[in-house]
């Protein structure tokens, strides 16, 4: 069974550490699993309920659900911004959180992970996101973690990918979410 994970990532920087991790867990994924980076999250406007309506969700928003209701499970990277959970991600879970009852999270294994610059490496935006992805209807794989910390020095010169350490670490976040995939099907 070929498995589709849809890759949020939380930064919109160019050069965001995050980002990169994201493109090295599509480069790693397990035979049978497939990462999918969704582009645009910075076009999705706030979430608004005035303008969440059906036959005029803007585009961008209607993209986002269409790629996750396209996929078996979410793998999302979250950095910390001012300690908790930087917005675009928050509003990307706010969207796919609707319509109530039957957004399109509906039940599907989700993971958050990610890197940041401080010694912990995001943890309490990665807890909130949880948080949020749990509410928002996502079956949160709790014990699948994964906080890097000290990004921007960890990886100023080297790419998540070519991280070894990093590399067999996030092998295995995708691995185990593919699995969750196979057992949430089976139950």
């Amino acid at each position: 069974m070929s498995v589709r994970i849809l890759a949020l990532v939380g930064s919109l920087r160019a050069g965001s550490t995050n980002r990169r991790l994201a493109e090295a867990a599509v480069k790693l994924a397990p035979e049978g699993a497939e990462v999918v980076l969704f582009e645009g999250l910075a076009d999705v406007p706030f979430y608004n309920e005035d303008i969440d309506v059906e036959g005029s969700v803007p585009a961008a928003a209607a993209k986002l659900r269409e790629a996750a209701q396209a996929a078996d499970a979410f793998l999302l990277f979250s950095p910390e911004y001012n300690g908790t959970i930087p917005a675009v991600l928050k509003n990307a879970i706010d969207w796919l959180s609707r319509p109530y009852g039957a957004g399109a999270f509906g039940g599907k294994p989700a993971a958050v992970i990610g890197t940041a610059f401080g010694q912990y490496g995001g943890v309490w935006a990665q807890d909130e996101a949880r948080k949020a992805v749990g509410i928002a209807g996502g079956k949160v794989i709790e014990d699948i973690k994964l906080s890097i910390p000290g990004s921007l020095t960890r990886f100023a010169e080297t790419h998540p990918v070519d991280d070894a350490e990093v590399a067999a670490q996030l092998t295995e976040v995708v691995a185990r979410l593919h699995g969750n995939v196979g057992e949430a099907a089976a139950a």
